[in-house]
């Protein structure tokens, strides 16, 4: 059987549509999958990931750890408050994972990472701490329901012990705050503003009830990936793993050089995949007719190669199919992608499709 969180039952009495997930049973979506979508783009809307694996670390070497652990700098991250994007390499450079690592208090550090790596990352974390006598606490007993939307602060609030009310309100991105045992970061993964709320599982269901007496709308995982992949956003295990560099998923500003005595894990091999050149492009795609494009279909790059469809959906805020694809090193801005035997034209850009789409004054 699956694992459940917390909220399971409440999932079911809300309509829920179930799927497993990462080995989780987790909600698909709650009646429109496009409805969900277009709520958090609009108005506030909520996930429940709870599934998402989180690793409290402290000790006098926890930094010293972290530093050659991470691929970003954990020195960087100076103040406490706030948080870092991340990856957890290999030595090969391939992405074990990628993570947001805040910095706490008392020289203590909280991981997030994703739940279908939960085992592998731990197991890895703890394999390697022993030489920095770094204590690893596994968290879980915390639920953290995501609170995303133009409107998702205002309605999260109320809500909010009211020791976290002042501290969450005035938070930028990337920053957090903490008290009453709850932790509020905003570090979201759908291109709006919002709140992650870190609680004790015994308490997270009434503040899923009173967030949705609220009018704030329960959305599942359908919505949670077309929401990311309009903000460029990667999923890892389709469109990173670990034969797949940072250099070669758009995630190369993930890796600090400097200062170059801090040797992470994984830097060798990715210093010599720079040298060598000729990497795999990391691209946004553009369905230029109809169709939707999907993880996995092969991509043409005439005279120059092929490539593949990482991650691929049909954009309800853009209005066609858009997708991520690995692609061929080159110049070039066209390609042909195989959908169901036929050959259809894409135009290559940038991954931050929302960003762009926003600039241009489109809502």
């Amino acid at each position: 059987m699956a694992n459940r969180t917390t909220l399971y039952p409440l999932h079911l009495e809300f309509g829920g549509r179930m799927v497993e997930f990462a080995g989780w049973d987790l909600p698909l979506h709650f009646g429109s999958q496009l409805e969900e979508h277009r709520t958090v783009r609009r108005r506030v809307g909520m996930f429940d990931v709870s599934h998402m694996s989180i690793l409290d670390l402290g000790g006098a070497k926890t930094e010293e750890f972290l530093a050659r652990f991470l691929s970003n700098d954990i020195a960087r991250l100076r103040n406490v408050g706030r948080a870092q994007y991340t990856c957890l390499l290999n030595p090969r450079g391939g992405i074990i994972d990628d993570a947001i690592v805040y910095r706490r208090s008392g020289g203590s550090f909280r991981l997030v990472s994703n739940a279908a790596t939960r085992d592998r990352v731990l197991a890895w974390v703890m394999e390697r701490t022993a030489a920095y006598d770094v204590s690893v606490e596994p968290r879980r007993e915390l639920a953290i329901i995501a609170v995303q939307g133009p409107e998702a602060r205002e309605k999260a609030a109320p809500f909010l012990p009211a020791e976290l009310r002042e501290s969450a309100g005035t938070l930028e991105g990337f920053g957090f705050a903490e008290g009453g045992g709850w932790f509020v970061g905003c570090t979201g993964y759908t291109g709006e503003d919002g709140y992650e709320i870190i609680l004790p599982g015994t308490e997270a269901p009434t503040l899923w009830r009173r967030l949705a007496e609220a009018g704030v709308a329960p959305c599942g995982l359908g919505a949670r990936d077309t929401l990311r992949l309009e903000a460029g956003l990667c999923l890892s295990g389709q469109d990173m793993d670990e034969t797949v560099t940072p250099l070669e998923c758009g995630l190369g500003w993930t890796c600090a050089w400097e200062p170059e005595e801090r040797e992470f894990i994984g830097r060798a091999a990715l210093e010599e995949q720079k040298r060598a050149g000729g990497l795999r492009r990391f691209v946004g795609l553009v369905l230029e007719g109809p169709g939707v494009l999907r993880h996995g279909q092969a991509v043409l790059v005439p005279e120059i190669g092929e490539g593949v469809v990482t991650s691929g959906i049909f954009s309800p805020t853009l209005g066609c199919s858009i997708a991520f694809a690995r692609l061929p090193p080159g110049d070039y801005q066209r390609c042909l992608v195989d959908i169901r035997g036929r050959l259809k034209p894409a135009r290559v850009r940038g991954v931050r499709f929302l960003r762009e789409h926003r600039k241009r004054g489109y809502e």
